[in-house]
């Protein structure tokens, strides 16, 4: 399998080189050159697998040529080995069609981990193999920093810096990041908001000659092995519930959109995926777009559901170059129009085309907690406020009747503790191994919102670490 750019100018890539690169050189997101297909009778043989044996069937073919299938299956057994349920992602069915996908059974609760424990794993395998180290710098809006530390700590062939917006994570998701006693983890609160750490990252990686010298990497979902591997949930639960020979849908709370792209992903591989609604809190870009076909950038508002409070969502683009026909020159226009005026509009018939597909749902932060206490009601389960969105958005989605509908949820309810209380008077506890997180010593950096500040600061720690 090759790895192309979306904006097309990049050199063509195979996987290894691809998970190293994260970012294209041209500024884009690598794609597969073609989407690997399985048969009804394929999808039909993946019931009942062992989640880890499915997963890696699903991603065999993206990294064909890469890793051998007993190397690759190693791997994927040794990532999901350590996950709190034995059916890794579980289905829960919370209505007559409705099901969660509970996607926080890894070790930092959120359904960040289901690639990122696996993206650790790899790094750690190609580089050695190569005899090579690489800097991991990466933005989090809450999740992702947490899952890739998690991932990365301790290798001796990565050092990793992540960055989040100071004060606008939880405190749960904070301290999962800021207590890692590791000495190859670094963390900087940026003043400002998850888009700004987001256009840091881009920029480091946009200076060749710094992202050499580092020998920068990224975990965020820019890099194609996040996307490859959260397509394997959506596998496991469609035929859970009888794919290829019933059809679906399913909602996904979305900020920077890799994980909604991942089920893009599941249907051009065989999956009878009929609605992909995509759930947003007042940080609303990709509901506006998939209402109107123009997607314009606003203020990031701070919201009781962190993790979506982005107005640039990354993974937007690898949709925008599907739904382009994979024209690099257009794809970058409209990219770089909406990085200098904050807008971007698709043709009619590109909106309408997505539209046969996606669909988007808001809700303020009322909204947000009025449904964490319709679902505690009807369900007696307490969920957290970025899953409640995606559940809200899959009940507002007006689908053919007994059409199952899987919600995703992202995170475990401990994650966001107030939010919780808030709206079901039940503070939920943390997991016995987060239990004392409130009592490990934290270790950051606050930093301005400075491109220079933030690579300074990547350069010396780069030098610390290989003296």
């Amino acid at each position: 399998m090759r790895y192309v750019s979306t904006r097309g100018k990049a050199p063509i890539l195979d996987f290894d080189d691809a998970l190293l690169a994260g970012l294209a050189r041209d500024g884009g997101l690598y794609l597969p050159e073609h989407w690997p297909t399985f048969t009804a009778a394929e999808i039909r043989a993946m019931r009942g697998l062992p989640y880890p044996e499915l997963a890696a069937r699903v991603m065999a073919p993206f990294v064909s040529g890469c890793i051998g299938d007993a190397e690759f299956r190693a791997l994927v057994d040794d990532t999901y080995a350590g996950f709190s349920h034995a059916a890794v992602a579980p289905l829960r069915q919370i209505g007559p069609s409705q099901w969660l996908l509970e996607l926080f059974h890894g070790p930092t609760l959120a359904f960040k981990d289901y690639a990122l424990q696996l993206v650790g794993r790899l790094f750690d395998h190609v580089l050695t193999r190569r005899g090579q180290r690489v800097t991991i710098v990466g933005a989090t809006s809450g999740d992702t920093g947490s899952a890739a530390i998690e991932a990365c700590r301790g290798r001796d062939s990565i050092d990793i810096v992540i960055l989040h917006p100071h004060g606008r994570v939880s405190e749960v998701q904070r301290r999962q990041m800021t207590t890692v006693d590791a000495d190859n983890v670094r963390n900087l609160a940026v003043e400002g908001t998850f888009d700004d750490c987001q256009d840091l990252v881009k920029a480091l990686f946009n200076d060749h000659a710094f992202r050499d010298e580092m020998a920068l990497s990224a975990v965020n979902s820019i890099n194609w092995a996040r996307v490859m591997a959260q397509i394997a949930y959506y596998f496991a639960a469609a035929t859970a519930l009888g794919a290829p020979d019933v059809p679906f849908a399913f909602a996904v709370p979305t900020g920077n959109f890799g994980n909604v792209f991942a089920g893009y992903g599941a249907l051009r591989m065989g999956l009878p995926i009929r609605r992909l609604v995509v759930g947003s809190n007042r940080n609303d870009i990709l509901t506006r777009f998939f209402e109107s076909g123009s997607m314009t950038a606003e203020q990031v508002i701070p919201t009781l559901s962190p993790s979506m409070d982005i107005q640039v969502s990354s993974n937007f683009e690898r949709l925008l170059a599907e739904y382009l026909g994979r024209d690099g020159q257009a794809v970058t226009e409209l990219m770089e129009h909406f990085r200098s005026t904050g807008a971007m509009i698709v043709t009619d018939s590109v909106w309408r085309a997505m539209g046969d597909l996606f669909e988007g749902f808001r809700f303020d932060d009322e909204g947000t907690v009025a449904l964490m206490r319709t679902i505690r009601r009807m369900t007696g389960d307490v969920i957290d406020p970025h899953s409640a969105v995606g559940i809200g958005a899959g009940l507002e989605a007006k689908l053919p009747d007994g059409m199952p509908m899987v919600a995703l949820a992202t995170a475990h309810p401990a994650k966001f503790p107030d939010a919780v209380e808030r709206a079901t008077g039940i503070r939920p506890a943390l997991p016995p191994h987060l239990a004392d997180l409130f009592e490990r010593p934290e270790r950051l950096d606050v930093i301005a919102n400075d491109v220079e500040q933030v690579k300074a600061y990547v350069r010396a720690f780069a030098a610390e670490r290989r003296s």
